[in-house]
């Protein structure tokens, strides 16, 4: 039950207090005669607190990246509305003050094309906040990237001690 508490507590982004908590699981569990089966334990429990961390991570992770996303989507919508607004509006006004002096249907053409020219830049800076690498959690991959490196290195100095 001990375990689980702790294991709770943790900060998943502070690798000084996850470091901090394997120093104080290995005193707690002996010197460097400890047994095997105990090696065993530990390395499941440390495997199983590593897991949780790393989940706990990428769901942080992912719910911020989620905030981002609905943002740009407001972006997007934002600027849809404001570009059928100018167009319309636009449409109305200019069609009328240039049918004056040009053709009406030129007149149209001209307010038509300034209209979506506007509406395709504002849709485009939107695009621009939903690209995927900046989606991707970043942080999580450097951690599992990091803990799949050490894990290398341990299983390596444990075979070079064995021999």
């Amino acid at each position: 039950m001990e375990s689980k508490n702790r294991n709770e507590r943790l900060d998943p982004l502070d690798p000084e207090a996850i470091e901090e908590e394997r120093g104080n699981t290995a005193a707690k569990k002996g010197d460097s005669s400890t047994s095997f089966s105990s090696l065993v334990s530990m390395l499941m429990q440390d495997v199983s607190t590593l897991i949780r961390q790393e989940v706990q991570l990428g769901k942080t992770e992912l719910s911020e990246k989620m905030t981002q996303i609905m943002a740009a989507v407001g972006s997007i919508v934002t600027a849809g509305v404001v570009a059928l607004g100018g167009f319309l509006t636009l449409l109305a006004c200019a069609v009328l003050a240039l049918s004056n002096v040009l053709e009406p249907w030129l007149s149209a053409l001209i307010v038509g094309v300034i209209a979506l020219i506007i509406g395709m830049i504002m849709v485009q800076a939107g695009r621009k906040k939903l690209k995927a690498a900046s989606l991707m959690p970043q942080r999580t991959m450097n951690s599992v990237q990091q803990d799949q490196a050490l894990a290398r290195q341990h299983a390596k100095e444990y075979k070079e001690q064995k021999q």
